[in-house]
């Protein structure tokens, strides 16, 4: 299944994508009840619906298979994708892990040797933004760089888990663009500030559940720019596969539903190019991730102001 968020008009709701309409799933149920007033039994927010997964997935997949009979009671089930404003599909995850230089031929352009063990950093959810929102570049940074970058979504607590056991821990993948300003990145030391700008991790526009995905490792990645390829890859290259990603992180740390992870990025990022790309004002970025979808989001200038002892600080 494909889960969506999405907004109509002033509400938001989950739905899940069939091919070009979306499915609401709070009206589907609604319906199949005939209209009584009982409760909800799914969530209308994936990261709920994620904590209660074992025993609601299921559900929806029971609605689903009656669909036909019930969308004739009610034309308010069907939404067309292009008519609806897409949301990230998690907006407020209690995680937003990173895996650094998790490709060979990224390591090589960045000029860094392969790491022994996976490189670890945290992006914040006042980075997340949906499908078609804005890329903001930040009023202290001239050199914003996308990272085309496939996302493992949580399904339960994890806690010390086996490479054997981890699948069991996932949920489903998405897609997220792991912008990044690496003046702001290489200036710190450290790559929170630079990683975690508003607008900075667009995710989307789905979640596709793990058993419509198959292997995870032998999909096609790609990221575009104004319709020129700039990374092209395949999941099959990560260095560090996604059991041991799950692995390594729930020895030291709890993962809970609906943590993302993102799995590094493949070679051709902006950084590595000569001359260098930095992303700008009306740039339109668009990842693709075979099984998945495509995410893009346009880039807008932010016109506030920089004050005068930041401005003298980096020299702009």
């Amino acid at each position: 299944m494909k889960f969506v968020a999405f907004r109509t008009q002033s509400e938001t709701h989950l739905g899940v994508v069939k091919e070009n309409h979306i499915l609401d799933l709070h009206t589907l149920e609604k319906l199949s009840k005939n209209n009584n007033s009982a409760a909800f039994f799914i969530a209308n927010d994936l990261k709920q619906l994620i904590e209660q997964s074992e025993t609601v997935l299921p559900y929806v997949r029971t609605l689903l298979k009656n669909k036909d009979e019930v969308s004739e009671k009610s034309g308010d089930v069907l939404f067309l994708i292009s008519e609806v404003e897409i949301l990230a599909p998690i907006a407020q995850p209690e995680k937003i892990i990173c895996v650094g230089l998790n490709y060979l031929d990224h390591c090589k352009e960045t000029g860094l040797e392969p790491p022994a063990s996976p490189v670890i950093f945290s992006k914040y959810a006042n980075a997340i933004i949906g499908e078609n929102a804005a890329i903001e570049l930040p009023i202290n940074s001239n050199q914003v760089d996308f990272e085309a970058e496939l996302a493992i979504v949580i399904g339960k607590e994890a806690k010390c888990v086996t490479e054997e056991e981890a699948e069991d821990y996932i949920f489903g993948y998405t897609i997220m663009n792991d912008v990044s300003a690496r003046d702001l990145q290489f200036t710190d030391g450290q790559w929170s500030r630079g990683k975690s700008a508003d607008t900075f991790a667009p995710i989307g526009p789905t979640v596709v559940t793990k058993d419509e995905v198959g292997d995870p490792h032998n999909l096609d990645i790609s990221l575009c720019l104004n319709d020129e390829i700039m990374q092209q890859s395949n999941t099959k290259n990560l260095i560090f596969n996604i059991p041991y990603i799950v692995s390594f992180l729930s020895q030291s740390m709890t993962l809970k539903p609906g943590d993302i992870i993102a799995t590094g990025t493949p070679p051709g990022v902006g950084m590595g190019r000569n001359p260098q790309i930095w992303l700008k004002d009306g740039d339109q970025v668009s990842i693709t991730i075979e099984k998945i979808g495509t995410l893009s989001n346009h880039v807008k200038k932010n016109h506030s102001k920089l004050r005068a002892s930041i401005k003298k600080e980096i020299q702009i």
